[in-house]
């Protein structure tokens, strides 16, 4: 009986090889056939600045997991459109999407600033991506951007940390030293430093330092040591006064045109939902090892920092709780955002200030001077 089925079993295991031959030489050819999508982006940000660095990354890491079905092209800022003509060129299909910040886009409605400028309350850049994401932000910014007609999708992510005030010619040792100066800052932080006494231009991020070196400006605040290093801020001004409410809250924003994504299958939207949120969190961890880094070459290269005075961030709170009162008097949709972003902060913020020990006291433990390593 061995003899007898032993030929058999031989047949059907040729069989087998055979067909198992076949489909591994379709399904490359299948693969073949398949037609990968492109998609160009543009980033707001010249191709040097690193944050023109984190749109590349997010790009790569859709570009990696989908495996040639789908790659994203990212372009410098001005490769097709101006950058604060962002959102429009998404919209119309001009690009399939962008890379930027929400808050280029509040002069199509206030309330899209605060998402960046302003105290946000008391909560930090990763509290309000909290809000955003959980809190009731990602419905009101869908709702405004319906309501300004642009056919987008939006991605929030990115924490940034805590921006600069600026770069002066002069410190600003006084709230009466911001009278008359004439000053670079986006969003609602304009509404802020006008009602401060200053004269401001929001000048897009490429054009601030040759504005500085010609004195059409006086001061500008851009970011980051990393962005306001490459940009060459050191190389025209050597004061940077640290910490400020006018924008404490930021994170970027990944726009993809509404037609464009929809048309994916769902295996590629969700490449693209999962690389937003690992983008994010490997921006945040960069964004410390660069900045740091920065900050230390800045020193060396004869930068001075300094402190803004504390009587400086109260008259920024005060500028802007007006702001608040004036804009969300103006604009229903502002109010609305206010609203919910006050509620989400008072609740999550407690809890966060109730938690959080002091990391500062820490610190000086091991490092201040005088202190033994």
């Amino acid at each position: 009986m061995t003899d007898i089925k032993t030929p058999r079993r031989r047949s059907l295991l040729k069989g087998a090889a055979v067909a198992a031959g076949a489909g591994a030489m379709s399904a490359p050819m299948l693969a073949t056939a398949q037609t990968a999508t492109t998609l160009r982006f543009q980033s707001t940000w010249p191709s040097k600045d690193i944050f023109h660095e984190y749109a590349s990354d997010f790009a790569k890491k859709v570009n990696d997991m989908a495996s040639g079905k789908l790659k994203i092209e990212v372009l410098p800022a001005g490769a097709v459109v101006p950058p604060f003509q962002l959102l429009e060129a998404v919209n119309k299909g001009t690009l399939d999407g962008g890379h930027g910040v929400v808050a280029y886009h509040y002069g199509k409605n206030s309330a899209l600033a605060l998402w960046g400028s302003g105290p946000s309350f008391g909560m930090d850049p990763n509290m309000l991506l909290a809000w955003h994401n959980y809190g009731g932000g990602k419905v009101l910014l869908e709702e405004i951007y319906k309501s300004i007609n642009m056919d987008v999708v939006s991605y929030l992510y990115g924490p940034m940390p805590t921006q600069p005030f600026g770069w002066f010619k002069k410190p600003i040792s006084k709230v009466s030293d911001i009278q008359g100066i004439k000053f670079r800052t986006v969003g609602l932080a304009v509404d802020m430093y006008t009602d401060m006494g200053a004269a401001v231009n929001p000048l897009p991020g490429g054009e601030i330092v040759p504005a500085l070196d010609r004195g059409l400006i006086d001061g500008a605040e851009f970011n980051n040591a990393s962005s306001d290093k490459l940009l060459g801020f050191p190389d025209v001004v050597k004061n940077c006064m640290l910490q400020s409410f006018h924008q404490s809250g930021e994170q970027f924003e990944i726009l993809f045109n509404k037609t464009k994504l929809n048309a994916l299958p769902a295996e590629l939207k969700a490449i693209i939902d999962y690389a937003v949120q690992a983008a994010s969190a490997d921006m945040s961890w960069k964004a410390i090892e660069r900045n740091s880094k920065d900050y230390i070459e800045l020193k060396k290269a004869g930068v001075k920092f300094y402190k803004t005075p504390d009587a400086i961030l109260r008259a920024q709170l005060a500028s802007w709780d007006k702001i608040m009162v004036k804009k969300g008097g103006e604009n229903p949709l502002f109010k609305k955002v206010l609203d919910s972003q006050k509620a989400f902060a008072q609740r999550a913020g407690q809890w966060q200030n109730d938690y959080t020990v002091d990391f500062k006291m820490a610190y000086n433990h091991y490092f201040s001077k005088g202190k033994k390593a």
